[in-house]
This record gives C-alpha cells, structure tokens and sequence, in this order.
C-alpha cells in the first residue's frame, strides 16, 4: 500500500484569558477546511490546536475572580473545547501549556539551550508591555507605545535569563528574504525592517511571574512565553517524549494572526535552529477579523459570540460566513447584516434552491430515479471538470475564500442551466430523453458541488448526498462528472431556511443588549479588588456589624445571588450576596452575619443592596463569616 504524504498544521495557542469570540473561531475554521480538504486528497494530516496558559495577565485575572489559575484556565479551556465540537472541529490533537509532558520537555529545552550557552543570565532594564507581555527597547516603540498592540508601557528592570536571539540574525535574514517561508510576502518586509535589523538578545524567564514553568535549575524564575508557548508545535509530536510523531516535522504550515507573526518567524524558527531542528516549511500570517472598524478584542468588548450565531442560525452559516467573506491574508470585517445577507444570498437563494428544485423534478418527472444518459458533454460538463483545478490551486495556497468562490460560481452556473433548459418546457413538450439528460447533468453538478463543499461546510454537504442519495466520497481525487450510473433522489429536503433579515437583526441586537446589562450587573455585584495598602485610620472607617438573618430568597434570575434580609440592632436592611452556589435560603435564615453596615448602596438586579455581607474564598469554595458566639444583632466588630 502507497504510503500517504504528511501535512502537518497548526492554529496559535489561543490564550484563555476571557470570553472567546469570533476571531478565535476564525482560524480555527480555517484550519480545519484545510486539514480536512488535505485528507480527502490523500495526505496523512496531523491538524494541532491548544491553550497559552501561562501568564501575568492569567495569574491576575485568576485572583481577582477568586480562583486558582489552573481552576481559572480549566473552565476556559472547556469552554473552547465546546466551541470546537460545535463547529465540528476535527482537530488530531488538543495541546495544554499546563499538560505534564509539554513541561517537562520544556524544561529539557531549556536546561539544553542554556548548557550549549544559547542562553544566559543578566539584568534586564527596559520598556514592558503588561498586556502582550513583552520587552521592548525603547528604538522598537511606536510613538512611545508597545508596537503590536498600541497601547502604554511600563519601566521594568528584572533579572532574567536571556536567549542569544542575535547570535541567529544572519540566518534569519536569509530564511525571510530568500525563501517562501513567509506569506503573505506583504509581511516580510515589516519583520525585516521593524524587528529584524534591530535584533535584540531576549528574556525567556521572570522572577515575578509565578504561575509558569520553572526553571529546573534555578526554579525562582519562571520560563517565559516563547520557550514555553512556542515550543508546543513539536512537544505535542512527542519531542522528548519519545519522539513518537515527529516524522509530521517540519510543519507545513502555522497558521497564525498578524500580530504574532514575528514571534512566528524570528524567534520560534531561531530557537528551532538552536535546537538543531528544521524549522516549519511556512508560516501564514493571516489579518484580522474586525468589528466595527476595529479588531476584535475581549478588552475592547467589540465581540460576537460564535455560540449564539452558531446555536442559532447553524455551523454550516458561521463556517461559510468566517471562510468566504474574509479574504485570506487580509482584514475583513464582520456585521450581523452581512453575515445573515450571506445566509440568504448564497446558502438558501443560491445552493439550497439549486437542491431543492432540481431533486423536486427528479422527483416529478421520473418518480426519483434518473439513469446516465448515453452521451455526457458540453460546456456545463466541462465546467463541472474543471471545478476541481480550480479549488486544488486555492486550497494548495490555503485561500479557502478563493475556492469557496469558485464552487458557488459553478453553483450560480447550475441555477442559469436550469433556467436556460427550462424542464418544465421539455416535460410539456414530451421531450422525456433531452428532459433526463438535463436532470441528469444537473444531479452530478450537484454531486461535484457537494464533494468539494464537504471540507467547509460538511454538515451541508452530507444532508446534499443524502438528498442525491448517495455516500460522501472519502476522497477527492479523479472525481469525473458523469461517474453516477444512476440516482435515487430523496424527497428533497429544505437545506436552509430565508431568513427575516430586518427581524433577525432585532432578535440579534436584543440578544447583545441582554449581555451588556448582564455583564454589567456581575461587574457591580462583584466588589472591587482592593490592592493598595491602607491606613489604621482608613480600616477604622469600615463599620463592621454582626446582623442576623430573618429571611432569605433565591434573586430572580441570577444563579449566584440570594436577598437577605437582616436584622441589625433596631432596624431592617436588605442585602443582595452571591453565596447562592453555597448556601440555600432555608439554612441561611437564623444565621448571623458579619455585615459591612456603611458601605454605599448599590442596585444589583433592581434590587437596592444596603452594605455586603463577609465571605471567605476557599478554592470554589465560599464561607461566611460568623461570630464564634451568638450576640445581640447590631454588636460592632473591631
């Protein structure tokens, strides 16, 4: 048996600091119309996706939620893992930055490179990026401003170890401008003149980052991002593990964001060439997806939720919308408008109506069976044959936009065939062989649309082959028009539904409108970190009393919250607490409570909240905090 080639790709380590969005779904879609179109032309592919979850921004996102960092990351990390099931994500492999053997082999890396002298300790003194966490010189600022994100640095000095970035400058150079290792090529000059030609040495570990790998032989540092992230695209194929994959190495494509692109092509393959390793065969930095002008950021808030959309109107409409309408390499924009114009347009006018009516007149004129005619040929055959060259040509230079266009410019080409057979006319005039002939035609133009649909939207493509019924090829390669000797067509299904684009907009601004309060509404019932220190004279502006609690209810929907009404010395207060996942209403009445009495009220779910009661934070754990003895209702605490 022919041995399969490999295909090796990969999307970046996404990082679980918040919310996912669209632009996380984007690349991944990507990928997996890529790796999917690789095995139905007859490669052997390892498609890898994962988590960055090492971190400041995690370590401080984790505490300021109460939480552990790996609890903090693990309930992201599901959620991510959702999101790809519900897209129907194939990927062969799920890598963790937290999982054991990603450690320890970095840890092997590290104490490699620093035993060869590829690494070095020293005193790092210069500008830092909290955000993308990472060291500038002050020559590589933009306007005073972190380059990659734009936004403010800091004055850091810090011990460091450092990796000999400059020691590979030359060999850099000649892999981004003598080579295709790169694309878009639009990209390689940006590398070469704003990093490259000002190649620094670089900091791979801190000391004030705890929630990281350790330094094995110097374990109060933490192992920076780029031996730890970037190293995953090989420990994932089992590099110091028993190497039991690593014949999928080098990769064949990154597919990465612009905005990593450098760490991509300068640091990564640099590291690869310490290590003695190829580096990857290319990296693609594709653009942005935007929103409203402006790239999509959880920090900006300027998101959409790929779980909505996909809940709601399909993952065949998310895939198609995030594969056609952004042109690989560029930024493209998203509106819930286009988005549900694409629907309409392409998916119910174009491809579904082509379906439906052609299976309906198989269905009406020949009670569902339309054999091959003796002849096959013409300008529409033709076509059909050629729709493979050109969606081979797209996908071999990873634009599925590109393909995507070709194959419904030969669907459109199917509608005008029809129209220009017109059936019904041949089926008036009795003209029953020419009549099968055209259905004929149009059932494999169908079946050859359906095929090369498969890698994108392959829970469309199936229900088309059921419809033709017919399996799914389980590959693409020599696939003729005219090979079906015969169809059996089902009854026709209706693919997808026209949508009211003018109510959908409506449902869909409702829907965002709904998330803005309720996130708004966490953000108030959750009090404010407090970090700085403070004075004896300021803690003893906190009036701190014991209350009890007369009577408690569950807060109309909000999980997390319970109304308490307390009793405090001579008066009545109502106090909205979120201890609702670890206290019931009934065992929280007769209780006593230690109540912040002079905090300001605040609503939280419409209801006034009159001060906060006192909790402990254990793991996911919460605690009230209670008198040791029952006293009188109202005593002061100091």
């Amino acid at each position: 048996m022919e041995k399969k080639p490999k295909f090796y790709i990969t999307t970046p380590l996404y990082y679980p600091s918040g919310k996912w969005h669209l632009g996380h779904s984007y690349t991944t879609v990507c990928c997996d119309a890529i790796a999917r179109y690789k095995r139905l032309t007859g490669y052997d592919v390892f498609y890898l996706t994962g988590t960055d979850e090492h971190g400041q921004k995690i370590e401080e996102r984790a505490t300021a939620a109460g939480k552990t960092p790996k609890q903090f990351v693990d309930e992201l990390v599901d959620n991510i893992k959702k999101l790809w099931a519900l897209l129907d994500i194939k990927y062969d492999k799920f890598i963790r930055t937290t999982d054991d053997y990603h450690v320890k082999s970095v840890q092997k890396i590290f104490t490699q490179l620093y035993e060869q002298g590829d690494i070095y300790k020293a005193t790092y003194k210069g500008k830092y990026c909290t955000p993308c966490e990472s060291f500038w010189t002050p020559s590589q600022l933009v306007d005073g401003k972190c380059p990659d994100c734009g936004r403010d640095v800091i004055d850091a000095e810090e011990e460091s170890y450092f990796f000999r970035l400059s020691k590979y400058k030359e060999p850099l150079k000649k892999l981004l401008t003598q080579t295709d290792f790169l694309e878009p090529k639009s990209r390689v000059n940006e590398m070469v003149n704003n990093f490259l030609n000002d190649l620094n040495d670089l900091a791979v570990s801190r000391t004030s980052v705890k929630w990281g790998i350790p330094v094995p032989f110097d374990p109060k540092h933490s192992i920076y991002v780029w031996v730890d992230a970037l190293t995953n695209y090989i420990n994932a194929l089992g590099y110091n593990n028993g190497e039991e994959n690593m014949d999928y190495w080098p990769a064949d494509v990154h597919m990465v964001g612009k905005e990593i692109v450098r760490f991509h092509t300068i640091i990564w393959p640099a590291i690869l060439m310490a290590l003695g390793l190829e580096v990857p065969k290319k990296v693609y930095g594709h653009g942005w997806m935007l929103f409203g002008g402006d790239k999509m950021s959880k920090s900006k808030g300027n998101v959409a939720d790929p779980f909505i959309l996909a809940e709601r109107y399909g993952i065949d409409a998310l895939r198609y919308y995030l594969l056609r309408e952004i042109p690989f390499g560029s930024d493209g924009t998203y509106t819930d408008e286009a988005f549900l114009t694409r629907i309409n347009a392409d998916l119910v006018h174009d491809l579904g109506n082509l379906v439906k009516r052609t299976v309906s007149m198989a269905n009406q004129y020949f009670g569902g069976t339309v054999k091959r005619p003796k002849d096959i040929g013409g300008e529409y055959a033709d076509m059909a044959n050629e729709l493979f060259a050109k969606v081979d040509k797209a996908m071999n230079k990873y634009s599925c936009s590109e393909a995507l266009e070709a194959i419904f410019a030969f669907v459109s080409a199917s509608n005008k065939f029809i129209d220009a057979n017109a059936p019904w006319t041949l089926n008036k005039n009795g003209e029953t062989e020419k009549l099968s002939a055209v259905i004929y035609e149009l059932l494999e133009g169908i079946r050859l649309i359906a095929g090369y649909l498969l890698p994108f939207i392959p829970s469309g493509s199936e229900r088309i082959f059921k419809d033709l019924g017919l399996k799914a090829p389980e590959s693409l390669n020599g696939i003729k028009f005219g090979d079906t000797k015969a169809f059996k067509v089902g009854e026709g299904e209706v693919l997808y539904k026209r949508l009211d684009i003018k109510k959908e907009l409506e449902e869909l601004n409702k829907v965002e409108q709904e998330d803005k309060e309720e996130k708004k509404e966490e953000k108030e019932e959750k009090p404010a970190e407090v970090k700085k220190e403070i004075s004896i004279d300021e803690f003893f502006n906190t009036q701190l009393k014991v209350a009890e609690v007369i009577a408690c209810e569950k807060v109309e929907k909000a999980d997390k919250l319970l109304k308490l009404t307390l009793k405090v010395g001579e008066e009545t207060r109502t106090v909205v607490s979120g201890i609702a996942k670890s206290y019931t209403p009934e065992e929280m009445v007769g209780k006593q409570v230690v109540l912040v009495a002079n905090l300001k009220p605040a609503k939280l779910r419409g209801i006034v909240s009159e001060g906060m009661v006192l909790c402990a934070v254990d793991g996911d754990k919460v605690v009230l905090v209670s008198p040791e003895r029952v006293v009188a209702p109202g005593s002061e605490v100091c």
